[in-house]
């Protein structure tokens, strides 16, 4: 007959929970793994699959009680640093909300929008057509096993300890939320310039012709000088994406060696 003691069960469940609730809070707040149309269920059962997956290579676990408060606070900091990896890898998808929202402002389709039940609000269209397009090249580049696999070296650059993660990690993720703003700018700035040369030339024109209705030539003048251009700049979008996700990868590992103090 097995018979087991107390410290053996608490030694298994340490090795499973802790990894656990870091994958799982990974998949909670990253961009694709927190899809609403995907069910909890199926996104549970991936966390346990990849968690019996990866245990075997991680680092030892501290040998707590997982039912204790040090027990508990290490599972409340898992769950924190999953959440920080996730909103790492969310701030490029951000940013192609941001490029998306400037050009349909310029583009005069700002007030075209959809209900995204992804954000569980009102999204410009264009800013949905960049996000798909987005996801797409995502996944057409692995970039779901990267996340994976960022995730398990993160163990290795931030071991499960009792000890509190360094700040550091809060410092490098505000540095890097940075470019929620400069890459959405990036990326929308050929369509801006584009259709501020076409508003400059609207404007001149109804200088020479006062006569001239501006509001009902503009309109569909600027709607077609934004598709042509958007249509020219689609394949140049996939390689600044490509180059934008492996940064993000990079940020997610200088987050954790910075909440490591390393």
């Amino acid at each position: 007959m097995l018979s087991f003691t107390s410290a053996q069960l608490d030694a298994w469940i340490t090795a499973f929970i802790f990894p656990m609730a870091r994958i799982l809070a990974l998949f909670a707040s990253a961009p694709i793994f927190n899809n609403a149309a995907t069910p909890r269920t199926i996104r549970l059962l991936v966390g346990l699959i990849i968690t019996i997956a990866i245990v075997p290579v991680l680092p030892p676990m501290p040998a707590v009680s997982p039912g204790s408060w040090v027990g508990l606070a290490i599972l409340a900091q898992q769950i924190l640093i999953g959440v920080l990896l996730g909103f790492t890898l969310r701030i490029v998808f951000a940013a192609i909300d941001v490029a998306g929202e400037l050009i349909g402002m310029q583009m005069s389709l700002s007030f075209a929008v959809l209900y995204d039940p992804q954000n569980a609000g009102q999204t410009p269209v264009l800013s949905e057509f960049l996000g798909m397009l987005t996801t797409l090249i995502f996944l057409a580049m692995n970039g779901h096993l990267l996340v994976i696999s960022v995730l398990a070296d993160s163990f290795h650059l931030l071991p499960v300890v009792a000890t509190p993660f360094s700040a550091g990690g809060f410092t490098s993720l505000m540095a890097w939320s940075s470019t929620l703003f400069s890459a959405g700018l990036l990326l929308a700035l050929p369509l801006i310039t584009a259709l501020l040369i076409a508003n400059l030339g609207m404007g001149v024109l109804a200088r020479v012709a006062p006569q001239l209705n501006i509001f009902a030539v503009g309109f569909p003048v600027t709607l077609m000088s934004g598709f042509v251009v958007l249509m020219f700049s689609i394949p140049y979008f996939g390689a600044a994406m490509e180059k934008l996700f492996y940064q993000s990868f990079r940020a997610m590992a200088t987050v954790m060696r910075a909440a490591g103090g390393i």
